[in-house]
């Protein structure tokens, strides 16, 4: 049955426990807070997001391995993002194959719209819509297609995520949900599939080195890790680690390790009883020695006091 729901966030953790088709990591990067809002829609074939944001962050995201997905500004005037090291304009759409990880990075306000559907219903809709089985090659790949058939697709995605927020009933109707699903998908595979060759753009080696890189912090999540001993890992020099963290994240890999570890214990925060966890005991089990820094680095990030979050309880995502 076709869903829509509209979430807003005031916490990164809560936006990207909410995100689908992904696997998310939301590291807020601003003094004062987070908000953001996220626009879902569920239809027959396709799932549909629009993420808007008005502070910094980096998006850490894994995609599905049963849903193949594309994502896309959700403005045609929409200034650049950094995405896999990059500039991402409003004439580009990412393609992502089951499994891809990526890192994009937000300065400034943006939206973003992303879709998703299974490779045997993208294989199907293509071969019946432009007679490809195949679509791109390689898979995971920057599109630049026509601007009208990337314009078609906006204006759609943008009209369903309209309806979402100010008539959600429209969407539950069968008949509108399953027309809106076919215009829909006929305005991706068309996007994806009439792109000339010379327009593919393969993601670089440095994307290579910034997926080792969090693979790496995957398996030691908990424990204090330091610059040589992450690149013996993962077979860069410490200058090349710098660089490639520095063109797909904004930042040194030092201070994005900081910044996850502050994340980390936001959420363990989150998590803990109060009665039985204390502020002291989270911040050192996730390597924050000084306290009185700590607390004040944590309330420019998250608005709040440590012991504000671990006072209260999970809220719940506001819904309409």
């Amino acid at each position: 049955m076709p869903t829509s729901q509209v979430f807003r966030f005031d916490d990164p953790h809560h936006f990207q426990s909410t995100i689908r088709a992904a696997t998310c990591e939301v590291l807020a990067n601003s003094r004062g807070g987070f908000r953001a809002e996220l626009t879902r829609i569920d239809l027959d074939t396709l799932w549909m997001q629009n993420l808007r944001s008005r502070d910094p962050h980096i998006l850490h995201f894994v995609s599905n391995t049963d849903r193949l997905a594309v994502l896309f500004l959700a403005d045609a005037n929409h200034a650049p993002i950094r995405l896999n090291g990059a500039d991402f304009s409003p004439a580009e759409l990412m393609f992502y194959d089951l499994g891809a990880a990526n890192h994009a990075c937000f300065e400034k306000s943006t939206g973003l719209a992303s879709m998703s559907l299974t490779p045997r219903d993208l294989a199907a809709a293509a071969h019946a819509i432009v007679g490809k089985d195949q679509v791109t090659e390689p898979k995971t790949c920057r599109l630049r297609p026509r601007p009208a058939l990337l314009g078609r697709l906006r204006t759609l995605h943008k009209e369903a995520c309209r309806l979402a927020r100010d008539t959600p009933a429209a969407l539950s109707d069968p008949a509108t949900a399953k027309a809106l699903d076919r215009e829909l998908v006929q305005a991706l595979v068309s996007c994806v599939c009439r792109v000339p060759s010379k327009e593919l753009r393969p993601l670089g080696s440095h994307h290579e080195v910034i997926a080792r890189f969090e693979d790496f912090l995957a398996t030691r999540e908990y424990e204090p890790v330091y610059l040589a001993e992450i690149c013996a890992a993962i077979g860069v020099s410490e200058r090349t680690l710098r660089g490639c963290c520095q063109e797909h994240l904004g930042m040194g890999p030092m201070h994005y390790l900081w910044l996850r570890r502050m994340h980390l214990a936001h959420r363990s925060l989150l998590a803990a009883d109060p009665a039985l966890k204390s502020v002291t005991e989270i911040a050192t089990a996730h390597g924050f020695w000084e306290l009185g820094r700590f607390s004040v680095e944590y309330r420019s990030i998250f608005g709040e006091a440590p012991s504000a979050t671990l006072k209260r309880s999970c809220p719940v995502p506001k819904t309409h």
